[in-house]
């Protein structure tokens, strides 16, 4: 009710800007009306035609709260003072704009609204309210439900921010705030040979926990406490790793190349050397075949890991989604070594020359290689199945 007033109350203000003081008060904005009527007679403190506008929206929008109010009161429903408070609130924010423009003068005729004390009714409102919302919390409490505590959390939040002078109120947020909560605990099950180093295990749930924490949901991946009680356990279970055996591959290839190796003389029938244009001897260029070997060698080795993510509720316990999970990493080394005129290779080639090759990674190092292509397995299983996670 307090959000859905104030809403109204801003939507108000804002039509103040869409239209004239007449035509909001022909819709029935009246506190928009109130707000261009001021507007203008700040400007012009005699336009009739202003004046009438506020003078009847004033009149008509206070009868409708005072009604309002009324109405609340004769019910007797103890929620209802907040709503009595804020119609209060919203008079005396009303009568505070107007007063900004008073005394009016119409034609001869003085226009002064009778300044009313709303502070008085403002106050017994807000300690009723807040008192309400106290007790209401306390109510929540008892029912052992998490919707319920979290609720009674905005509850104790609104009274303290309304009175804020109830016996262990500060207690009473945190308690509800942490019955409230939701705690996920993101664990690593590992069902294959392998042992994984510790770093690794560590490395691989280092995901972003700051982003996948909402309101009232939070992540964990080490469990600091254990006494504390996980309402979600997601399951990380790494159930096949195949890494493969080191491979090696060899290609043997005769590269060519042309290239200058001197000139001769273009000779004619006789014999003679023959000349161009000018004067000058015609010489032909002599090309000879530069001819190497190249032995490439490649060297690869590859890792598959496998298994799925379980998102597990406790109470009650059941399986609320299982997802397959998969990484894969390659090692690729490419060396090779020339044997004959190495002037027949192109730069490409012959940088490979100078590439020497390498042992190969470990099967352990392998699979520490899938860890950031897990990882991001990971996270995107968590982040799609968050909305399972209340």
């Amino acid at each position: 009710m307090k959000k859905s007033l104030l809403i109204s109350f801003a939507i108000m203000i804002i039509l103040s800007g869409c239209g004239s003081s007449k035509k909001q008060l022909e819709r029935g904005n009246y506190d928009a009306a109130i707000v261009s009527a001021v507007k203008q007679l700040r400007k012009n403190s005699d336009d009739a035609k202003q004046i009438a506008t506020l003078e009847r929206s004033y009149r008509i929008v206070n009868d409708q709260d005072n009604e309002r109010i009324r109405f609340l009161k004769l019910e007797g429903r103890p929620q209802n003072w907040d709503e009595i408070y804020l119609i209060y609130k919203r008079m005396n924010e009303r009568q505070a704009l107007v007063k900004t423009v008073l005394p009016l003068n119409d034609g001869g005729r003085s226009i002064d609204f009778p300044y009313v004390d709303y502070l008085t009714e403002m106050i017994a409102a807000k300690r009723k309210s807040a008192d309400y919302y106290f007790a209401h919390g306390n109510e929540l409490m008892k029912s052992g439900l998490k919707d319920s505590y979290r609720q009674a959390y905005y509850e104790y939040v609104r009274a303290k921010e309304y009175v804020g002078d109830y016996e262990g109120i500060d207690n009473k947020i945190q308690e509800a705030r942490y019955l409230g909560m939701s705690r996920v605990f993101v664990d690593l099950q590992n069902t294959t040979m392998t042992i994984f180093p510790q770093d690794f295990e560590e490395n691989l749930l280092a995901v972003d926990l700051q982003a996948l924490n909402s309101e009232w949901v939070e992540f964990h991946t080490l469990n600091l406490d254990k006494n504390t009680q996980y309402d979600y356990f997601i399951n990380v279970n790494v159930r096949n790793i195949a890494v493969s055996p080191d491979q090696t591959a060899q290609r043997d290839s005769v590269v060519k190349r042309e290239v200058e190796d001197g000139f001769t003389y273009k000779l004619d029938n006789r014999g003679n050397v023959m000349r161009d244009t000018s004067g000058n001897d015609i010489r032909i260029k002599k090309y000879k075949t530069l001819q190497c070997a190249l032995i490439s060698t490649l060297q690869t080795k590859s890792c598959q890991i496998d298994g799925d993510i379980e998102v597990i509720q406790m109470n009650p316990n059941k399986v609320l989604k299982k997802d397959p999970m998969g990484a894969q990493s390659t090692f690729e080394h490419v060396s090779a070594r020339a044997l004959g005129d190495i002037g027949a290779l192109n730069v490409s080639q012959l940088e490979r020359t100078k590439i020497q090759t390498i042992p190969f990674p470990s099967d352990i190092e392998m699979v520490v290689r899938c860890s950031e292509n897990l990882k991001n397995a990971i996270r995107g299983s968590i982040q799609s199945n968050r909305r399972l996670i209340n």
